[in-house]
């Protein structure tokens, strides 16, 4: 599960790989050169100390930061952004071409309330002051559907512990998948865990997107494949 030690933070700890390749195909000169250098300004640097108020971390005022790990393709990150340009938010994306393809979007259309992470996320949370983050999204997640690699996935007791740090009180996690399996794996680990709730009246809270959703492509090929998404909300109590 181990992948490298971390070295360069001020608590050296090995990496947690929930994640699988970190790199696809080669990437095209325009991205190569926002990973050069645009990233380096959008980026956190984990070497020195995180600020106590987390809405330091940008340039214009915020009245809160969320966080996004695993964006992906970007579509819902972007989107999220502009819909709420009075937060401040952070992304995680370990796979290279991914963070390149976002980088891309912001140069068409940028986000001044925006950093971002290209490494383990864990990594992030660890850094993080308590309580400092008003909502955290996973979606479409690494299922990892083999018994075997099931402690790979990202939802687990270390991360939970995590997150239930960084969170502050009434702070929503959400977490959508087409895999039942994660989703019920899930649904038991944060069921079980005292300080997060499950925020749900009926089936249709699951199954209906959440507001403003605008899908990614990850859902869009689940669909092409037969599987519906869940949509699960808990509160950090």
């Amino acid at each position: 599960m181990a992948s490298e030690r971390r070295t360069n933070g001020p608590r050296a700890r090995v990496r947690e790989n929930f994640f699988g390749r970190s790199r696809g195909k080669t990437l095209r000169p325009l991205q190569a050169g926002l990973l050069r250098d645009v990233l380096p300004d959008l980026g956190l640097d984990l070497s020195s100390p995180a600020p106590a108020d987390l809405r330091e971390l940008f340039a214009d005022p915020v009245d809160g930061v969320r966080l996004e790990i695993g964006f992906g393709g970007g579509e819902h990150l972007h989107h999220e952004t502009g819909r709420h340009p009075g937060t401040g938010f952070i992304g995680v994306e370990p796979f290279v071409n991914s963070m390149a393809k976002m980088l891309v979007a912001l140069g068409e259309d940028p986000r001044r309330n925006l950093r971002l992470y290209g490494d383990d996320a864990t990594l992030l949370l660890d850094w993080l002051p308590d309580a400092s983050l008003s909502g955290v999204d996973l979606f479409y997640p690494d299922p990892w559907p083999k018994r075997k690699h099931w402690k790979r996935r990202f939802v687990n007791e270390r991360t939970l512990a995590r997150l239930a740090r960084t969170m502050r009180p009434g702070a929503p996690f959400r977490f959508a998948s087409d895999i039942e399996t994660y989703v019920d794996w899930t649904l038991q680990h944060l069921r079980d865990h005292p300080e997060f709730e499950w925020i749900a009246h009926g089936p249709s809270d699951w199954h209906t997107p959440y507001e403003g959703w605008p899908g990614t492509r990850y859902e869009a090929k689940a669909h092409r494949e037969g599987r519906k998404g869940a949509y699960l909300t808990f509160r950090r109590v």
